[in-house]
């Protein structure tokens, strides 16, 4: 098996909001990938004492140890429980009702030698490399449906679509939400190899249009993902002015990419 992680801050003075790992159970009968990309709050005020690194920490750790220890739970189940556990460990200081608690895109692979498991919530990227070369996309696209015109404001994100139905979801301190997760399986002889991507990678297809899906595995898969990583640095700083792909996006996002090859 080989792994390849990037993890990049958009702004070298702030901290990365991302979480990535790759967890490889002592047995070596299987493994997994842990990837959430914390989402920044407004000005304003998140209801929390403790920051998106913090959160993205502590679910992280969760996850990547409820996915190895406890191969009884579905990976819905694994995210509800790490989602409580870390709900726990802030709920008396903290108010988790707040609609800008801090919160995280998820996406999650579990392999066996027999089966591949998988899960994404909101705007993470997961493809999966079948080993004809297919390459699937795994995606949660409730919030890249929402007419733009919806995205205007945070203050109606957040009154209307941010946790809500006819919205889009993430994770906070509601278990509960693990159940709107885009989840399935398929047999681990379909799949060779996976990458998991923060939108912050994923901007090299998603945003500047440089290759669809299958063109970015094949970046990362022969190239690294650093190479991803730097090639979408390069595209962001030439947008810098006219902004003609990033609109009112923040120039440099953090950017995770995690590459398996099973």
């Amino acid at each position: 098996m080989r792994t390849d992680l990037v993890s990049e801050p958009g702004d070298a003075t702030r901290p990365n909001e991302d979480f990535a790992g790759v967890g490889l159970p002592a047995s070596g009968q299987g493994g997994c990938v842990i990837l959430l990309d914390g989402v920044t709050p407004p000005r304003g005020g998140s209801g929390c004492l403790h920051s998106v690194p913090w959160f993205t920490a502590r679910l992280g750790g969760a996850l990547t140890e409820l996915t190895l220890s406890a191969r009884d739970l579905t990976l819905p189940e694994v995210l509800a429980r790490a989602i409580g556990r870390t709900a726990d460990a802030h709920a008396d200081t903290c108010d988790l009702s707040h609609s800008r608690t801090p919160q995280a895109t998820v996406a999650v692979v579990r392999w066996s030698p027999g089966t591949v498991e998988y899960l994404v919530l909101s705007d993470a990227v997961l493809l999966l490399r079948a080993p004809d070369g297919t390459v699937t996309p795994v995606l949660d696209d409730r919030l890249a449906r929402l007419p733009r015109a919806s995205l205007a404001t945070d203050a109606f994100i957040d009154a209307h679509l941010r946790n809500k139905e006819g919205g889009f979801f993430t994770a906070a301190a509601d278990p509960a939400v693990a159940s709107r997760a885009v989840s399935g399986s398929l047999p681990r002889r379909e799949t060779d190899a996976l990458a998991a991507l923060s939108d912050g990678a994923a901007r090299w297809t998603e945003t500047f249009r440089e290759g669809d899906w299958t063109a970015l595995f094949d970046l990362v898969a022969k190239s690294g993902a650093r190479a991803l990583v730097d090639r979408v640095r390069e595209r962001e700083t030439a947008d810098r002015e006219e902004r003609a792909f990033l609109g009112r996006a923040k120039t440099h996002d953090d950017a995770t990419a995690v590459f398996v090859e099973l």
